[in-house]
């Protein structure tokens, strides 16, 4: 009976290889004749990966080392003196799978024959910003890098393993090249095929890319304006004048969505205290941005009160805005009012941490520390860098008082937008390059207006997309018009109002004041933020409107680095020879910890800037 079933088995298996062997060799066919995925999915690919390793890079790069030492925040709850020192890193991954999908692109594109290939020039244009973008972000922290030979072993025979570094001023020059190329080909190529819902960023409109392009060469013009101001004034005049455009409405902004499950960096970031001269800039200017770049402090009515209950002395931050009647009942705020009372920063030099008269910021676990019966609960009276602009799936709990109500903010896990490129950008840097001597059409001043409402407009378009805490109303507050007077969303005539305020008014230090914004701008992109307070000194050492605290431990002004750590390759590694010749041509000592080496061995690109808090050349 066994046998028998073995040879009925064997009979089936034959009859079905009778009926399947045409499938079969369908599916097991020589590898150079299974035809090609669709070139739409594979420029979707490197959409995707024009923004990888997103939480390293926040979690090292930026609140470790770009946002404390660009005043933007201290690293954790104030700084102390170890603050500029360097321990892990991180970079914008181009290499593992971005360069392999754009290369594979335009090879592919370059195979076909010339009818079919004409119709694609337009997505084979665009790659080449998906790798500029990230790449500028990488020579600007770490120097010298692969590119004109990146990704090439595929390509060459032999396959090429030792690409050569290319330094600053080369790679600049080629992106420049690349990228006019690129902008020639978006405005005039006719009967493209299309992208369509495969391009997350534009849905397919290669005008948009026209005008990102141009966003890009003004990125690298701005790190040329101290090396060789009359390549870099050159270049925005030929953005000026384009005729492909310049991103100039929120339309054109490059903002990142992988999809509707993409959350950001998902894990959690502790981010530091909010820097006290950057608060109250934009706290006395009335400048709605500090409500989308910062989350507010513990203390609503509700917890004021809390706090007059208890006999706990309020921070004196705090209580300079509480009104009090004589029966210690909390009768309102003090102008400015909800939700600008709720903005606090702190200081952020090493020695300010350790002055004792400091202990109402750096000792707020004990001093905002407050009991009800049984229940004890401590409240921060700073503010910190909101989390919902890095990562939207985490739980908010609004204070309320010791064993008060429990109001969170929960299940609210929206795709997170990104903003990578934007208009705001394009106008003020064009108000900046005016500034130095551009010819351009417009006045400086209507850059910087046209700069700063899309900048104010745009931040809060991420607020309430990222669903950030208090954008429609504060709940703790139980009248209605109380928690829509403590709504942090934008409201009509913000705009208008902030743009009267003498601080963006070009008639007087006009420079300094459109560095201030192009720094504030930035909050949402660190990178760009370092790279602005390097190559302007802004902000400023004893300026009347945002002044650079100097930072100092034991009395003696410290040194910050400005560029990150080059690390010294093995010797059995395959490319050692180039590695080292891009660092010696560099001037740069390998695995140096020394903060001053890493301010004094700069990039080409920083050599001639000035040094923190000097202000613009």
């Amino acid at each position: 009976m066994k046998n028998t079933h073995i040879i009925a088995f064997a009979l089936i298996l034959l009859m079905g290889w009778g009926c399947d062997k045409e499938k079969f060799a369908e599916l097991n066919s020589d590898p150079s004749t299974i035809s090609t995925p669709d070139l739409r999915f594979s420029v979707a690919t490197a959409i995707d990966q024009m923004y990888s390793d997103d939480y390293l890079v926040w979690f090292y790069n930026n609140f470790q080392y770009v946002y404390p030492w660009t005043q933007v925040t201290s690293k954790g709850a104030g700084n102390s003196s170890d603050f500029v020192d360097m321990g892990p890193s991180s970079s914008f991954n181009i290499y593992s799978r971005l360069f392999p999908q754009t290369l594979d692109v335009r090879a592919r594109i370059d195979k076909m024959d010339e009818a079919e290939k004409a119709s694609y020039q337009s997505m084979r244009a665009i790659t080449y910003a998906m790798q500029i973008l990230p790449a500028i972000h990488n020579t600007d922290n770490f120097g010298s890098l692969v590119y004109t030979e990146a990704g090439l072993a595929p390509y060459t025979n032999p396959p090429l393993f030792t690409p050569v570094l290319d330094n600053q001023k080369t790679l600049y020059t080629i992106w420049l090249k690349e990228l006019d190329n690129a902008i020639t080909v978006l405005s005039t190529a006719k009967s493209q095929v299309g992208l369509g819902t495969q391009d997350a960023i534009y849905g397919g409109d290669y005008t948009k890319w026209a005008k990102f392009c141009n966003l890009l060469k003004l990125k690298i013009a701005a790190r040329l304006i101290n090396q060789d101001r009359a390549w870099a004034l050159k270049i925005a005049a030929e953005v000026g004048s384009s005729p492909a455009g310049y991103m100039d409405g929120l339309s054109d902004d490059f903002v990142y969505n992988k999809g509707i499950k993409y959350y950001g960096t998902g894990n959690g970031i502790s981010s530091g205290y909010a820097s006290k001269n950057l608060v109250d800039f934009m706290v006395g200017n009335k400048d709605p941005r500090v409500r989308f770049i910062f989350e507010k402090n513990g203390f609503n009515a509700e917890v004021v009160q809390a706090f007059l209950d208890a006999g706990k002395t309020l921070p004196p931050y705090v209580a300079q805005y509480v009104n009090v009647d004589a029966n210690k009942k909390f009768t309102g705020w003090k102008s400015p009012g909800e939700p600008w009372v709720r903005y606090h920063g702190a200081p952020v030099s090493p020695d300010a941490k350790q002055d004792p008269a400091n202990n109402i910021y750096f000792n707020q676990t004990e001093l905002n520390k407050i009991s009800v019966g049984s229940v004890q609960k401590t409240y921060t009276s700073t503010s910190v860098y909101s989390e919902k602009m890095v990562r939207t799936t985490y739980d908010y709990t609004y204070p309320t008082k010791p064993g008060g109500r429990v109001i969170e903010l929960k299940d609210n896990d929206p795709g997170m937008n990104v903003l990578l490129g934007s208009s705001a950008e394009t106008n003020l840097f064009l108000a900046e390059f005016k500034l130095l001597g551009a010819s351009l059409p417009k006045a400086a001043q209507e850059y910087l207006n046209k700069g700063v409402e899309l900048s104010v407009s745009r931040m809060d378009a991420l607020a309430k997309n990222n669903q950030m805490p208090y954008y429609n109303s504060d709940p703790v507050y139980t009248s209605v018009d109380e928690a829509a007077a403590a709504a942090t969303k934008l409201r009509s005539g913000e705009i208008t109002d902030l743009l009267a305020s003498p601080a963006f008014n070009l008639a007087t230090d006009g420079l300094e004041k459109v560095y201030i914004q192009q720094y504030i701008n930035y909050m949402n992109t660190p990178g760009d933020v370092w790279a602005t307070v390097r190559r302007s000194g802004i902000p400023k050492q004893g300026s009347s409107y945002l002044a650079w605290e100097k930072f100092t431990s034991n009395g003696v002004e410290m040194t910050i680095p400005r560029r990150f750590v080059i690390n010294t390759p093995g010797k059995d590694d395959v490319n050692y020879a180039n590695k080292m010749a891009a660092i010696t041509e560099q001037g740069i000592t390998p695995a140096t910890l020394d903060a001053i080496k890493l301010n004094t061995e700069r990039f080409w690109f920083d050599k001639l800037n000035p040094q923190y808090g000097v202000g613009p050349k």
